[in-house]
């Protein structure tokens, strides 16, 4: 159950890669890394679900993708040469193009609704406009959606409690390649740097706020 005190004016929804590398079924990360379809296909209808109800109500929505269809040389990860983690392995895969980067409905942005530019790492707070958008916003909750659970949802978990934001992992709005993945994520690392709330009790709240 959510405090009172959470608004939505010092409150956003922050839907993380809701993109076509994720959820078309010819998405490259789609097919070579999420195992748990039928997890991965529930948390789509969920986030579809607190999205609809954001918007009907007016609370604050940002779109955190990632896209690299303008550095296809992928120079800000040094081409991915000798790189490691995902500085190496999305140049290698050549993922993130202008079809996989491209939101996919309902989830493509509308106006009034940010959409976060500049990210460069797997928090979609690290050098992005996120953290600048929620401050100049006087947004102290965020809410987080999205993909994977475990690499930049948690990532951005992380960085939101390092900055000050109280941050909240929407747990069947959001899901990882298996389901153990999703499980020790939600079990044994949010209660460091968060709080989990399910899509029905968030939507809930949302109407009645």
């Amino acid at each position: 159950m959510l405090s009172p005190s959470v608004q939505k004016n010092d409150s956003a929804l922050v839907f993380i890669e809701f993109q076509h590398e994720w959820l078309s079924e010819e998405g490259v990360l789609q097919k070579r890394l999420v195992i748990d379809k039928e997890c991965f296909r529930k948390s789509v209808i969920q986030a579809s679900r607190v999205l609809e109800t954001a918007r009907s109500v007016g609370w604050n929505i940002a779109h955190a993708g990632l896209d690299f269809s303008d550095d296809r040389e992928f120079l800000l990860f040094g081409r991915g040469e000798n790189k490691f983690g995902l500085r190496g392995a999305i140049p290698k895969a050549g993922t993130w193009d202008r079809i996989g980067s491209s939101f996919v409905e309902p989830f493509v942005p509308r106006d009034g609704e940010f959409v976060v530019k500049g990210r460069s790492g797997a928090s979609t707070l690290k050098n992005s406009t996120l953290d600048p958008f929620l401050r100049n916003n006087g947004i102290s909750t965020i809410f987080l959606m999205g993909y994977a659970t475990h690499i930049c949802v948690e990532s951005t978990l992380r960085e939101a409690h390092d900055l000050g934001y109280n941050a909240y992992i929407v747990v069947d709005a959001c899901a990882a390649f298996e389901k153990n993945q999703q499980d020790y994520m939600l079990e044994n690392i949010v209660h460091h740097f968060g709080e989990k709330i399910d899509a029905q009790s968030l939507i809930m709240h949302m109407m009645g706020s």
